[in-house]
């Protein structure tokens, strides 16, 4: 672990020194790169010198309460302190998911419950717009398709943080991904009755920008143009500017209609299309290897749930933690620290316990 730390400590020194250097931040993409990782190892070098300058007020303490019983107070302190800060570090240098600090591209599909189902896609997308503003990112939709009653049939979204942070939107949303479900009595039901329908959640780390980490053919693609669509499906573009891709090989499909020009949605639908090949290709590599990392659900089976919103009890219920709580609305309403926090805590244990 020494060894570990102490080329961490040398490479946040080399990295300070390059941020220092204007010349750095000609390349904008580079200078994100290395601010991010400079990030990222910040917690860990405060920790270090954390525990040195306990370590040495420790010592000097000890020294003096050998003379001075009015120094042990002050040593027992520095003894309690030390080895929570020891904990800190050991957490603080377990291999993290090297997307932590991603911007993320996320997409929700309703599934079983036609209008209703549609109806609570469209609540999910508030819930997480929601959470964004309270953590103060930044939300852009790319693409969706209304239903007739006001919800989303599909809606995809790109979430981004303002600035470089070891903490970014895939280390707070990376767990989203799965079956979400909802018992209601819907809009449409006249008996009063309460229904179960469900919509589906894909979360994956945005690439900041095509290149050659994915490489994709032109052959292998099939690039349709159409008219942008607002509620309802009215056409609220007279031209061909909306842009659909299907790579052929996979069957991945990605459309864009937000930008301005057909030229500018074709490049935005490059970029999810490289950030979701990029996705599929780490995962496949990931079961190549036997690795135990947790895969998102598809399909939109409601008996693959992950998590259940019960309106008639105001109860949220994560499946795979048990989580439970009965503040639905403030969750709906973008108050999601919670139940991420208790998705966080689990996986920081497991990852303690070597799993």
């Amino acid at each position: 672990m020494s060894q570990s730390l102490d080329s961490l400590l040398a490479e946040y020194d080399e990295l300070e020194k390059k941020l220092a250097d204007p010349s750095v931040h000609a390349d904008q993409a580079g200078a994100r790169k290395l601010g991010k990782r400079y990030a990222q190892l910040g917690p860990i070098v405060q920790t270090a010198r954390e525990i040195e300058q306990v370590k040495s007020d420790l010592e000097a303490a000890k020294e003096l309460a050998a003379e001075d019983k009015a120094f042990q107070e002050e040593a027992e302190q520095l003894e309690e302190q030390l080895p929570k800060l020891e904990e800190k570090l050991t957490e603080l240098l377990l291999p993290r998911d090297p997307h932590d600090g991603d911007d993320v591209l996320l997409e929700i599909k309703s599934g079983e419950g036609g209008e209703e189902s549609a109806l609570f896609a469209g609540d999910l997308l508030r819930m997480y717009t929601r959470y964004a503003e309270r953590q103060g990112w930044k939300v852009e939709m790319l693409d969706g398709t209304d239903s007739d009653l006001g919800g989303f049939k599909d809606v995809t979204v790109s979430i981004k943080t303002k600035s470089a942070t070891p903490d970014g939107v895939w280390s707070r949303l990376k767990w989203e991904g799965g079956v979400h479900r909802v018992q209601r009595v819907p809009v449409t039901e006249s008996q009063g009755r309460i229904h179960t329908s469900a919509a589906g959640v894909l979360v994956f780390p945005e690439a900041e920008e095509v290149s050659g980490e994915v490489e994709i053919d032109e052959k292998d693609l099939r690039i349709d143009v159409y008219r942008s669509s607002g509620k309802g499906g009215q056409s609220v573009n007279t031209t061909d500017s909306a842009v659909r891709i299907t790579h052929l090989p996979t069957g991945i499909v990605v459309s864009c209609q937000n930008e301005r020009s057909q030229l500018q949605n074709k490049a935005r639908a490059m970029q999810v299309l490289q950030s979701r090949l990029a996705a599929l290709a780490e995962e496949q590599k990931a079961q190549e290897q036997s690795d135990a990392r947790r895969t998102q659900i598809r399909t939109v089976d409601r008996s693959e749930r992950v998590r259940t919103y019960n309106f008639p009890e105001s109860r949220i219920s994560d499946h795979r933690v048990g989580y439970k709580a009965h503040n639905l609305d403030q969750v709906l309403d973008g108050d999601l620290d919670a139940v991420v926090d208790a998705l966080a805590a689990a996986d920081r244990a497991e990852r303690l316990a070597g799993g």
